[in-house]
């Protein structure tokens, strides 16, 4: 792994999707299709969109994670099922209720419709300490931190300054790619 550096395997800021903070849902889809559409095809697709306030600084992250759950109903009905859990019901009985209660909701598209118009501040998830990691840093430490904080992804620095972000699916490959050099 000492091949690999940071700065080879991130993708620095100006090819990440991104939205300024008042921007909608909807807007955010935009940003990501746009950003996908643009970005080397023989790479991972991006899975989330990068929250920038008024500076330009990423002040959060909205990933495909938070955007379904946007979906999902905000009712105390719904509470109820989460609830049951405690009494031992099986996953199977609480799919099944869930399922049946959703029958009465409102169709996707309409659910789909309203969630696009919710604000990407009020879904994106605001990075922790942890998240960020320095464009030197190793690789090995770099690994470490992702399987520790369970991270799909860190944001990479350089003069604390966000320069990219390092995704695991990156890592990932890079692992694969060393593996597969070690058999030859």
């Amino acid at each position: 792994m000492d091949t690999y550096q940071i700065k080879d395997l991130m993708v620095p800021i100006s090819e990440y999707a991104t939205v300024s903070e008042g921007a909608t849902l909807f807007e955010a889809y935009l940003a990501l299709e746009k950003a996908q559409e643009e970005y080397d095809h023989n790479k991972y697709r991006h899975r989330a969109v990068l929250v920038l306030d008024q500076h330009g600084n990423v002040i959060g992250k909205v990933g495909q994670l938070d955007v379904l759950r946007a979906l999902e109903p905000n009712n105390a009905n719904y509470e109820l099922f989460e609830d049951i859990r405690k009494y031992n019901f099986s996953a199977q009985f609480i799919i099944h209720l869930r399922e049946k209660y959703q029958m009465q909701a409102e169709p996707l598209t309409d659910i789909c419709r309203k969630a696009g118009q919710v604000k990407v501040e009020d879904l994106m998830i605001t990075p922790t300490e942890d998240e960020f990691i320095n464009i030197d840093t190793s690789l090995n430490t770099a690994i470490h931190q992702l399987v520790r904080g369970s991270h799909m992804s860190l944001l990479v620095t350089e003069n604390n300054e966000i320069v990219g972000i390092l995704r695991l699916t990156d890592v990932f490959a890079a692992i694969f790619h060393t593996m597969k050099e070690c058999e030859i």
